[in-house]
């Protein structure tokens, strides 16, 4: 019975952590897209100026 809860838990914790991993790379995929769009927004602003 030990060795049967011991696995129900390990199961749980991996499927846990995958699921976690993915949302940590989907927001990571996010942030990049949305910081390289605010950086090239902020540069045609100054070549805006400039020119």
């Amino acid at each position: 019975m030990k060795a049967f809860v011991c696995t129900l838990f390990i199961l749980l914790f991996v499927s846990g952590c995958s699921a976690t991993w993915s949302g940590v790379q989907q927001d990571t995929t996010d942030a990049v897209q949305w910081t390289k769009g605010q950086v090239n927004q902020g540069a045609n602003y100054v070549k805006d100026k400039t020119e």
